[in-house]
């Protein structure tokens, strides 16, 4: 699967770097697998193809971790920086041998989605609370499905980030793909889509203005094969801790661990025992807390350097405004602005390939 391509359209050149953040590491029944069955790029070039496959049976417990940086799983950095607010999906796709399937070329169903939480304010999937902060860390947990056909499957996790996505072309498309094998003796055969194809330029969960008042929203491509969606609450998200920070590791095993079910007998992918100890994530002992609405926007700047890629200035905003050389900050609407290699409109789009 590729990953996002920064394009910049200047005299017809097209420059390429790195993306801003990827899912990298795959738990399963709250086993850490590492990056041992997840394609990675180096940067914006096809990913690496991984040499194992994550076993997987109908019913189990899968979690997603995204960071910034390759190898960082350090939960004192955002999961994706720079209000990247928007939906998260997960899709399948059953394939031959997902050592070698591409995904351009697999039939995809989706399997989880969540995408505007609450409406009292608005607070979405990549929230601060739910995903992108110390929190939780960049965890997204689904379930694979209980009906579904034995073999060898991809799964795409992606974030579709919506802050610039006022102008067509401006949402900005995160998807990573990993390896995997599923047991059971399912037989169901979900409906399917294509990538490229799922989306359009204009549909209305992708060419959306996130900054004014949201009271739904439609998170683009198809509806989950179990065919439900968390609801648009109509009151403040409760900003629950959904991981246990405490247990989050900091290696990052690339073997999968000898004691996660199946490993070894993955239909072609013989899994190494692993050097690193597998870690198990425990239970949550945080207590929640109601999200307080937000204030309204105020104007104004404040001192300080902004990140590669991150806001640097908007209506209400109060954050740093100051750009590290080369980039400067580029107007991209009223409430956004962003630091990048020009001044011209950025635009992230994403070739689902590999």
């Amino acid at each position: 699967m590729y990953l996002p391509q920064l394009a910049v359209a200047a005299a017809g050149l097209i420059v390429s770097v790195s993306a801003h953040a990827t899912f990298q590491e795959l738990w399963i029944n709250d086993i850490d697998t590492g990056n041992a069955c997840a394609r990675l790029p180096a940067s914006n070039s096809p990913a690496n193809l991984a040499t194992n496959k994550c076993p997987l049976m109908p019913g189990d417990s899968v979690t997603v971790e995204m960071h910034q940086q390759p190898n960082d799983r350090s939960c004192a950095n955002e999961a994706i920086g720079g209000d990247h607010y928007g939906p998260i999906n997960i899709y399948m796709a059953k394939v031959d041998d997902s050592l070698t399937a591409e995904g351009s070329d697999a039939s995809w169903f989706k399997v989880s989605e969540m995408g505007l939480v609450s409406d009292a304010p608005d607070y979405w999937a990549t929230g601060k609370y739910r995903f992108m902060s110390e929190d939780n860390c960049g965890h997204f947990t689904f379930t694979i499905p209980e009906d579904i056909a034995p073999g060898d499957y991809l799964i795409r996790a992606e974030v579709i980030a919506l802050h610039v996505a006022s102008s067509p072309g401006g949402a900005q498309f995160y998807p990573a793909c990993f390896q995997a094998t599923v047991g059971g003796s399912g037989a169901a055969e979900p409906d399917t889509v294509k990538f490229p194809g799922a989306y359009s330029a204009s549909d209305p969960g992708i060419l959306i203005n996130i900054y004014t008042q949201l009271d739904s929203y439609a998170i683009p491509g198809p509806d989950p094969y179990d065919g439900t969606s968390p609801a648009v609450a109509a009151t403040a998200y409760p900003t629950t801790a959904t991981w246990n920070t405490a247990s989050q590791p900091t290696a990052v095993p690339s073997v999968l661990p000898s004691n996660l079910p199946g490993a070894g007998s993955s239909g072609g992918a013989s899994a190494p025992a692993s050097t690193v100890a597998p870690t198990t994530a425990a239970p949550t002992t945080v207590a929640p807390t109601t999200a307080a609405p937000t204030a309204a926007p105020t104007s104004g700047s404040s001192a300080g350097t902004a990140a590669q890629f991150a806001q640097c200035g908007g209506i209400g905003w109060t954050g740093a405004t100051a750009c590290q050389s080369p980039y400067k900050c580029s107007v991209v609407n009223p409430y956004y602005s962003q630091e990048s290699l020009t001044t011209m409109f950025l635009s992230f789009r994403a070739n689902p390939g590999r």
